[in-house]
């Protein structure tokens, strides 16, 4: 409501108004408009008289417009709503030029009282105003300064993205994630003929547990890294175990249970390391068999210099994660209970569908592994960019349809964006660009719905694809790369259909 309001009298029944009027001196419900008579402070001491006085009467027409007005009598323009043109500001004018002097913050101001105060800031006296502006006191100049500044509520800043990537950990991270499998190239044939299937028995044991433990110890590392420790401790020890001795049943005893059992140190390691944050140590572990892959092509090392190279850097990787542990076990444990095993299945799930879906790219062409290894620096880059598009969404949008359509935007841009940089790998391996891309389209959509929390819905849809890719060919006359795009294209499908309803809602967001 807009406008003075006042209270109607309370008549007494006998002739007149039992209400007292307000005394001279009390202070007005609002500030008195230009040329109103003076009225002075109410001092501290005094109170308010309990009962309203009567409001006057006003005329049917305004005194002071020339002409009248047509508007309702007591009534003042809006200048946010009164759609006549502002009048021409007076440069001879002390009032038009004090109000050119305060623009900004008379703007700014959404009552008179604010424009007073800002005056009063100023210094502003009873004399002063008076002699130079010819108000007779504060509030009628600040009332006067209201009417004659249009309104402009600057926007409040913008707040620093608080998911801004960080360009050279995600690069960092993308190199760890491809550099082990140099391991590979150098000790190529020393687990012999059955020494493929128990590396990826164990390998997949080892992706999908490690998953499963990463999401565990992130949890519990809200609560304190003494807590995390433990948990990696004692679920990285485990982890080995049932990774190693599942390498040894499908190998058999031989140097391909010893590799896979090496194997399954480094990936316990590298999980320990990546959770803790010290990728830096981890770089510096994998050093020795990056050192080796990057002489490969010029010049052809021994066997035991091609053994010895990945048996150091698990060397390295197992001692820079033990400190890593007894620096995060030092710290003061915090109290809290852990979480329950069932919220990390769905993690474990997935990791074993992405090893799998890997794993069957890696047996047609083992540098469509790589590619897709080093793209895990722009998806994790990406992951967070999303976030922050995300952020920048809610604050631009005003419905929840608005808000929908932005994120649905946005992610297509990052999902593009993944493509490309996966893409511009394509042209090193001897595959079919669209499989891999398929692939990857599919692994990005399932990892950013499980940074948001839908766990199940990407891990079933990733072992969907998993299953049709690797059942397919042996059920029918399809390659291996067809039944890869068609299950993969069908899981991204879903997947980003998925994302767009979990994911468009504001709420995911909070």
């Amino acid at each position: 409501m807009s406008g003075p309001m006042a209270l109607p009298p309370r008549k007494d029944g006998v002739d007149g108004l039992a209400a007292r009027r307000r005394p001279s001196w009390a202070l007005p419900d609002r500030a008195p408009g230009p040329g109103a008579p003076p009225r002075r402070r109410r001092p501290s001491w005094a109170r308010a008289d309990p009962e309203p006085a009567p409001a006057p009467r006003r005329p049917p027409s305004c005194p002071r417009t020339p002409g009248g007005c047509s508007r309702p009598p007591g009534r003042r323009p809006d200048p946010r709503t009164d759609p006549r043109p502002a009048r021409a500001a007076d440069p001879a004018d002390p009032v038009d030029a004090l109000a050119a002097e305060l623009a900004d913050d008379i703007g700014a101001a959404v009552h008179a009282y604010e424009v007073a105060a800002v005056l009063e800031s100023q210094g502003m006296t009873g004399e002063r105003i008076q002699r130079e502006y010819g108000h007779r006191d504060l509030f009628s100049l600040a009332a006067a300064l209201y009417q004659r500044v249009p309104r402009n509520h600057p926007e409040p800043p913008l707040p620093p993205d608080p998911w801004r990537p960080d360009h050279a950990g995600c690069a960092l991270r993308g190199l760890l994630f491809a550099l082990p499998g140099a391991a590979y190239l150098l000790a190529a044939g020393a687990w012999g003929d059955a020494g493929p299937h128990g590396l990826i028995a164990a390998a997949l044991v080892s992706w999908a547990w490690s998953q499963a433990l990463s999401h565990r110890a992130y949890v519990r590392l809200v609560t304190g890294r003494h807590e995390a420790a433990r948990t990696l401790l004692r679920g990285g020890t485990a982890g080995v175990g049932c990774a190693s001795l599942t390498g040894l049943v499908v190998a058999g005893p031989g140097p391909a249970a010893g590799f896979a059992a090496g194997q399954s140190c480094y990936l316990a390691a590298a999980g320990v390391l990546l959770v803790l944050g010290r990728e830096r140590q981890l770089a510096v572990a994998l050093l020795p068999v990056a050192a080796g892959a990057a002489v490969l092509p010029w010049w052809d090392p021994p066997t035991a210099l091609g053994l010895g190279l990945p048996v150091l850097t698990v060397l390295l990787a197992a001692g820079a994660a033990a400190l890593a542990l007894r620096a995060a076990l030092a710290t003061a444990p915090a109290a809290g209970a852990p979480p329950r095993l069932a919220r990390s299945l769905p993690y474990g799930a997935f990791g074993l569908a992405a090893g799998t879906l890997a794993t069957s790219a890696g047996l047609r062409d083992p540098y469509a592994v790589i590619v897709l290894t080093l793209s895990m620096g722009p998806a994790e880059w990406l992951l967070y960019r999303f976030r922050g598009l995300a952020v920048a969404a809610l604050r631009a949008s005003t419905t929840p349809l608005g808000f929908r359509l932005r994120a649905a935007r946005a992610l297509g841009l990052c999902v593009a964006a993944y493509l490309a940089s996966l893409a511009a790998g394509i042209p090193l391996t001897g595959t079919s660009p669209a499989p891999l891309l398929a692939l990857g389209a599919a692994l990005w959509t399932a990892l950013l719905l499980q940074a948001f929390g839908v766990a199940w819905p990407s891990a079933a849809l990733c072992l969907g694809a998993a299953a049709v890719t690797t059942a397919l060919p042996r059920l029918s006359d399809l390659p291996a790369s067809t039944a890869q795009l068609v299950g993969c294209t069908a899981a991204a499908l879903a997947l980003f259909a998925a994302a767009v309803r979990h994911l468009g809602s504001s709420t995911a967001h909070s």
